[in-house]
């Protein structure tokens, strides 16, 4: 082909060689607010080694190859004898390695811990999210440990560690372990009080046999999981090894890997248990009151994980309109296009600070943090993993037809947008959780309302917004069905308290005049045309100030 037939112009060079943390205004000063002075430089820089990491081409070309070659199982070796092991590409074990080295599964143990997690976690999962699933659970899996001490003690530091093997071997012969979880039943999905894996306790004080089958197994490559099962007393929480500490296999066998929408470079599976060896995890018929503080670290993950999407997304949007002309001009200074921008740069900085807002109240652990966490995980549950969908179809649509070829990496995060929602409980388990932290627990209400309350009288939107949300909850009728507007509108004042306390003025503005203001259409793109729009869409252009 002649070279004047393909003379390439206008294309927009590829998002990578940045600092994912240094360009992201919204987390850069989340966390400074929520870091303790003398903790912030030390953070910045592992933040920074962190982001810089995610925003190279290597990074980007692990997370394609670790997708594009997706888990596969092997139930047998070339003898015929079980072996119920899971094959990675290369890339998901340095994506999962890199994790590992940085932190991302130690945060109770350290000052800050959890806001510097989380804020890596949101940088880290833009270069891939599919491996941040054993990473959440092995982080998640410390409070449900700490019911029992000598547990504890046995496998908090190898839960905690920067050490990343992925060789199955005796966990005590290993300077680091991941742990995966198995909690849903066929029959019962999350109804999980009718699960039907049968514990069998053994002679040995809290050693039991298992037998059933799990429908869902997150991890199967994990050295350790956290399950629910019957045991004689009731419902009750076991950690089952994947090796046993005489160095035999436990029984784990592993009948197939789902075929999922996307998050392709995890492997998810149904399991079988005959007579499978655990250690039991807090009291008999207590498995739910266990387990619930590993759900609850989970759901705060998924709004963190949904954040680093809308981030990587809202990216992505920019800088393509950055570099890409059209009818005369580049699309980033057309004002239809603008309008758009900045609406989804809205959305993806509301998620961010509310996630390490919900970060810094676990760091605090006072009693009123903790009520107020019992009603605010849920709802920004059930808001920002909600909201990330149509953002990131929105923000592919930036792109045109660059942005659905899957070179441009796009459709791996439309694919991906879901997933957040559902997992650790869906909208409406999320809506339900709300209600029942109204019902059940005042503290909870009593927090939530002080935190908003703190920017009473500081935007008259956010103080209408708040009197109806007050109005709401003072009638039960009909509550259950109207759950999930409550939720969704506690996440909504939630957010706008936030950014109006602590956003520049165009953004809380901008925020407030449409989520709560109601000035917009259905779609994104449809703001008041009179804010500052090109404010709020540089401010999250992704590039280092």
């Amino acid at each position: 082909m002649a070279a004047t037939t393909h003379t390439v112009s206008n294309q927009v060079p590829p998002l990578n060689g940045y600092d994912v943390f240094a360009a992201d205004l919204a987390l850069t000063e989340a966390v400074q607010r929520h870091m303790p002075p003398e903790l912030l430089a030390t953070a910045r820089v592992e933040l920074g080694e962190l982001g810089r990491a995610a925003g190279s081409a290597q990074a980007q070309e692990w997370g394609a190859q670790a997708n594009g070659n997706p888990p596969v199982l092997r139930t047998h070796d070339r003898y015929g004898n079980r072996i119920d092991e899971v094959e990675f590409h290369p890339a998901w074990h340095r994506l999962l390695g890199h994790a590992v080295s940085a932190g991302l599964t130690d945060a109770w143990g350290r000052p800050a811990g959890h806001v510097r997690r989380a804020a890596g976690f949101l940088v880290w999962t833009q270069a891939e999210a599919g491996h941040g699933c054993p990473l959440s659970m092995t982080h998640a899996a410390v409070p449900a440990l700490r019911t029992d001490p000598a547990l504890a003690a046995e496998w908090e530091p190898l839960l905690t560690s920067t050490v990343y093997e992925r060789e199955l071997r005796p966990a005590a012969q290993k300077a680091g372990v991941l742990f995966g979880m198995g909690m849903t039943e066929k029959q019962g999905g999350t109804d999980v009080q009718s699960n039907t894996t049968r514990a069998e306790p053994l002679a040995a004080h809290g050693e039991y046999l298992l037998t059933g089958h799990k429908w869902f197994c997150s991890a199967p490559m994990s050295d350790g999981f956290l399950v629910l099962a019957q045991a004689p007393g009731g419902l009750t929480c076991f950690l089952l090894p994947r090796v046993l500490p005489d160095g035999t296999r436990n029984t784990f066998a592993i009948q197939r890997l789902k075929d999922k929408l996307g998050n392709r470079s995890n492997a998810s599976s149904e399991v079988e248990f005959d007579g499978t060896w655990a250690r039991r995890v807090g009291d008999e018929g207590r498995g739910v009151r266990t387990i619930i503080e590993m759900v609850a670290a989970t759901r705060l993950d998924c709004v963190v994980g949904s954040a680093a999407l809308m981030r990587q997304a809202v990216a992505q949007a920019i800088h393509h309109c950055t570099y890409r002309s059209a009818f005369g001009g580049v699309l980033i200074d057309k004002p239809l296009m603008r309008n758009v921008l900045a609406d989804l740069a809205l959305e993806s900085e509301a998620a961010t600070v509310l996630a390490l807002r919900l970060a810094a109240a676990y760091d605090a652990d006072s009693e009123s943090e903790r009520a107020f966490l019992r009603i605010a995980v849920p709802a920004a549950k059930y808001w920002v993993t909600k909201r990330c969908t149509p953002m990131v179809a929105e923000a592919l649509e930036c792109l045109g037809g660059n942005g659905y070829v899957e070179e441009s990496a796009m459709p791996r995060l439309l694919r991906e947008a879901p997933l957040n929602s559902i997992w650790e409980g869906s909208g409406n388990v999320q809506a339900l959780d709300v209600l029942r932290a109204l019902q059940r627990e005042p503290s909870a209400l009593n927090a939530f309302l002080q935190e908003v309350g703190r920017a009473r009288g500081a935007d008259h939107r956010l103080d209408a917004a708040i009197k109806d949300m007050l109005t709401e909850l003072a009638d039960l009728n009909g509550i259950e069905a109207r759950a999930r507007r409550l939720a969704e509108r506690m996440a909504l004042v939630l957010q706008g308290s936030l950014l109006v306390r602590w956003a520049p003025p165009e953004v809380a503005d901008a925020f407030c005049a449409s989520r709560l203001g109601g000035d917009r259409g259905a779609a994104f793109g449809t703001l008041p045309h009179s804010l500052d729009l090109a404010s709020v869409v540089e401010r999250a252009r992704p590039v280092e100030r």
